[in-house]
């Protein structure tokens, strides 16, 4: 092993490998600072971790007339079929309200308890990104999970608390309370446990599972009650389609400017971070064919020599291993360098993030390790079965 490994250092070309190291390490770095960085950026919403930002909610505007005649600003099946077949929208739901009396009571240990006047609404779980198992219901359960909008708690807070000089509560106070259910209508009246599941800064609405919604209204509305949606909820797959402001101002439709731009900057994002890490893999590629030329000019160079080692009884894999290693612990190092580069860069970036969102939580980097540990395994897999083919063919020509 030491003869080959003597031959190997006889040839070796350093600016070559230098090259190599050097590309490699630019293309890998691209590629997990573009996946970490896209990961913390999405960490920014994540309480609306349930609510993805391809989402758009769409109503029909409210004139003055129609206020003043008390219209429904509802819409019918022909109004869904004719959004989905607008071409923008890849799923439509609808809103669906409950019709029944809603009453929730919060019991606060240590504090009066207070209750108020709610409504529910649902809509197909598709649209809502919670797991399954958090966002059951089966009919006759005494336990409904539900997602609160973040500004009612803020408007607690800030204004009611502060008023009647109630206890403020953060989400998780809040979430771990104990919250009484009062459903009437129908000549029902029922009590149930409410769970809640999480809160949404997109979302104005209180949410619960669509099964319960159909469960509930069945039981406690006359059909009489039950109404056509207001509102229906979309997913887009590029919300900078012009076809959508299009089609929301021919048919007097609208949806929050806001959230639209939200999803416009997200989708732009992920646009641009594709981009960025196409060219840190072609990057990568190029680095890759440099190394496998270098590794195989070696070869080539001692091909003889090496023939002559494989005639002395050397096997093809002992021959093999000096160039594998030297390839495989090439990119163990890549790897290892360029996670250190992307950690200091991460830091200077999530020093500007944690400015603007104070309560900004940084995820941690499993997947972008996950992801480099790939890239690395891959290659190095490469790398091994193509040095072991050329030390093959000199095999075989031996014989």
């Amino acid at each position: 092993m030491k003869l080959v490994w003597k031959l190997l250092r006889q040839h070796i070309s350093i600016p070559q490998f230098v090259g190599f190291f050097f590309a490699n390490l630019v293309g890998v770095v691209i590629i997990l600072l573009g996946v970490q960085f896209y990961k913390d950026y999405q960490a920014i919403d994540q309480e609306d971790s349930f609510m993805k930002a391809d989402y758009l909610i769409v109503n029909k505007k409210i004139g003055a007339l129609s206020g003043l005649t008390g219209a429904q600003q509802t819409f019918t099946a022909e109004d869904v079929e004719d959004l989905k077949a607008a071409g923008f929208a890849e799923r439509v739901g609808a809103f669906t309200s409950s019709s029944f009396n809603v009453r929730a009571r919060f019991d606060v240990e240590g504090f009066v308890s207070f209750s108020t006047d709610m409504f529910f609404e649902s809509v197909p779980d598709e649209f809502v990104d919670v797991k399954s198992e958090a966002w059951e219901y089966s009919a006759g359960e005494d336990e409904i999970p539900i997602i609160l909008p973040k500004n009612y708690l803020d408007l607690y807070n800030f204004g009611y608390a502060q008023g009647k000089g109630l206890p403020k509560l953060s989400e998780g106070i809040l979430g771990a309370m104990n919250l009484k259910v009062i459903i009437g209508g129908n000549g029902q009246n029922d009590e149930f446990e409410g769970r809640i599941v999480g809160f949404s800064s997109r979302l104005n609405t209180i949410l619960v599972p669509e099964a319960f919604m159909r469960w509930a209204n069945e039981r406690y509305a006359s059909q009489a009650a039950v109404k056509e949606p207001t509102r229906l909820i979309m997913e887009v797959e590029n919300p900078t389609d012009e076809r959508i402001t299009s089609y929301l101002q021919d048919h007097d439709y609208e949806t929050d400017e806001e959230k639209l731009d939200a999803s416009k900057t997200t989708f732009m994002l992920r646009v641009i971070v594709s981009i960025v890490m196409v060219v840190g893999v072609v990057i990568s590629i190029l680095s890759f064919y440099i190394l496998m030329l270098s590794v195989f000019l070696l070869v080539q160079k001692n091909s003889s020599k090496l023939e002559n080692l494989l005639l002395i009884g050397y096997s093809p894999t002992k021959v093999s291993f000096p160039y594998q290693a030297l390839a495989v612990g090439l990119n163990v190092l890549v790897l290892l360098l360029a996670v250190v580069i992307m950690l200091m860069v991460r830091r200077v970036y999530l020093d500007m993030f944690e400015n603007f969102f104070p309560d900004f939580e940084a995820p941690n980097i499993l997947l972008t390790l996950c992801v480099g540990v790939g890239l690395l395994i891959l290659v190095s897999v490469f790398n091994v079965l193509a040095v072991y083919s050329k030390v093959m063919s000199i095999w075989n020509r031996k014989e």
